[in-house]
């Protein structure tokens, strides 16, 4: 029994070791420091966050927003030439029994031709992997137009046209400054409804240029009743198309017609009927389209209520810049604008749609707070110069340091400007580009600004304090100079030793009463001069200044404060409060 006492008491002893060792550990291991968390953080931190999709890869959205398939396909358009024959092995017997087929389904008219053999053999010698990447970003847009070219009963094939306008870029100008997928000209797109101002173009917008180009093209169609002549007239302009008719005597066939039109538009009809060729027999041919990871159902819109950059949703919903530039290639600034006259719209994937509704309220919480970090005029704020000064030694001062990034192989001003996180319009203001053309081995100029917090010495405190010291005390001597002088002056039974000291502080007490009844007499003059008042009706051809004049000792700035107007706008019929002098 006593052993196992004592066997007891030395196994609690040993625990007790044990405890008090890891206790020991315990207190001295070192405190993680607490990591600051930003206003942003913070934010997303209450995000109700659902399931995430698969995000677009960023190789799929640069592989959308290039341009050199843009570049390649406007140069064979320029120098192709159907009289040109091309080595490439494809029996002519075969060509024509396709060509055939799809004739029998199409209302174009899809005839064998030499030159048309040409080209056909031309784009499957040189341009196999560019209808490759064609065919995998049709995924993304051919769904789009077909929803609205059946809409119009617009033949489905138009769709093609798109390929040879734009290669798919809605954000693609040509060298005259058409614009979009479908390459409308400023004075066309304002025909058909397409904004174009500072900030959007809508002929960038692929829903609305679609809509745009199926009425456009259904008008043409009404004019010419035949879809050769109309894809002729949608490149070279309706007119250039009657002249070649009528140079040609009674022929209206485009083929017939065809050699007294633009050069040009001599290769547009036979390359868009080549195209629609290679789209449908591209697997015969062993062209493999790269499969889409997104297409047009799987994006969504939301309406914006605040005026927001790409830059502050990036950051806000995680999404590149690059996507965002992608699916709303409309906005020409990378800034989303905000007006009570007329809605905008974010698209987005649909799952960050999800995210951005489901949590508005913070996103625009963001937004304001971004917002706020925005110098302001001194002016706005208490017509206080000093209101800036504070402001800016409370926030530090910005620091720009320029950098400089030599041009890789395969590098494009999206990429680069999202590597810096800068606009592609800076980097083409900073280093004079126009465009999107890059040269390898060029070196870009890129401006980076940072905000540097310059703490508040404690010698600048104590200046400060000492100032605010000195003000006080020289406050407290005036009143109490003042007041001894008002009391002095009563008081009859004055020391002759202070007589001196009597002297001055009489002066003084004289000179306070002098200034506070001017101040009083003022202070009365004004409350008569201006207690009369009367209502004054705006006649047409007046003005805030005509008004002042009409009314003796009054002033623009008068009529503004009284009847709290902003700027000069007045309406004839609207009443102003008047003061009359008496």
């Amino acid at each position: 029994m006593n052993k196992k006492k004592t066997l007891s008491f030395v196994f609690a002893l040993f625990s007790l070791a044990a405890f008090a060792q890891e206790s020991a550990l315990t207190d001295i291991s070192p405190v993680a420091p607490i990591a600051k968390v930003s206003f942003l953080d913070s934010i997303k931190s209450t995000f109700i966050r659902h399931n995430d999709l698969a995000c677009i890869d960023s190789l799929w959205i640069k592989e959308l927003t290039n341009e050199d398939l843009f570049n390649d396909m406007q140069e064979d358009l320029m120098k192709i030439n159907p009289d040109e024959d091309v080595d490439y092995s494809l029996s002519t017997e075969l060509l024509k029994e396709r060509l055939a087929k799809l004739d029998a389904k199409s209302p174009f008219h899809i005839e064998y031709s030499k030159g048309l053999e040409n080209i056909i053999k031309s784009y499957l010698k040189n341009r196999p992997r560019s209808y490759e990447r064609l065919m995998a970003i049709s995924e993304y847009y051919f769904p789009m137009f077909e929803e609205h070219l059946a809409k119009y009963n617009v033949p489905l094939e138009i769709k093609y046209l798109a390929v040879i306008e734009s290669a798919l870029n809605p954000r693609a100008k040509s060298r005259v400054g058409a614009t979009g997928l479908w390459q409308f000209m400023y004075p066309t797109g304002k025909q058909y409804n397409l904004e174009v101002n500072s900030y959007v173009d809508e002929r960038s917008d692929p829903i609305k240029a679609t809509e745009a180009a199926c009425q456009y093209l259904s008008s043409l169609y009404n004019m010419f009743g035949d879809w050769d002549l109309v894809l002729a007239s949608y490149n070279a302009g309706p007119g250039n198309v009657t002249k070649a008719i009528r140079r040609s005597g009674s022929y209206s066939n485009y083929w017939n017609i065809r050699r007294n039109l633009p050069r040009e538009t001599q290769a547009y009809v036979p390359t868009f009927l080549a195209t629609m060729y290679i789209y449908e027999y591209a697997n015969d041919h062993g062209i493999k389209a790269n499969k889409a990871p997104i297409s047009y159902f799987e994006t969504d819109t939301v309406m914006v209520k605040r005026q927001m950059s790409f830059k502050q949703i990036a950051q806000v919903l995680d999404v590149p810049v690059s996507q965002l530039q992608l699916l709303n290639p409309i906005y020409k600034l990378d800034v989303i604008p905000y007006t009570t006259e007329k809605a905008h719209y974010l698209r987005l994937p649909k799952e960050k749609i999800g995210l951005f509704t489901s949590n508005e309220k913070a996103v625009y919480a963001y937004i304001d707070y971004e917002a706020g970090k925005r110098e302001k005029p001194y002016f706005l704020d208490n017509g206080s110069e000093t209101a800036v000064a504070s402001s800016t030694s409370s926030s530090g001062r910005t620091k720009t340091t320029t950098k400089f990034h030599t041009i890789k192989r395969g590098d494009n001003l999206s990429e680069i400007a999202e590597r810096y996180n800068v606009s592609i319009t800076d980097l083409r203001k900073w280093n004079k580009i126009r465009g999107n053309n890059i040269i390898a081995g060029h070196k870009l100029k890129i401006y980076q600004s940072t905000v540097i917090n310059t703490p508040v010495t404690q010698e600048a405190i104590a200046a400060k304090e000492t100032q605010t010291k000195e003000k006080a005390t020289t406050k407290t001597t005036v009143n109490t100079s003042a007041k001894t002088a008002v009391a002095s002056t009563d008081d009859e039974d004055v020391a002759d030793n202070d007589a001196a000291d009597d002297i001055d502080v009489t002066e003084c007490a004289k000179e306070t009463k002098t200034a506070i009844a001017v101040k009083e007499t003022t202070k009365r003059s004004k409350q008569v001069n201006y207690e009369e008042e009367r209502m004054y009706i705006v006649q047409k051809g007046d003005s805030l200044f005509s008004i002042a004049r009409k009314h003796p000792g009054v002033t623009v700035e008068n009529l503004r404060s009284w009847n709290k107007l902003q700027g000069e706008n007045i309406q004839p019929g609207m009443k102003l409060k008047v003061a009359v002098v008496n």
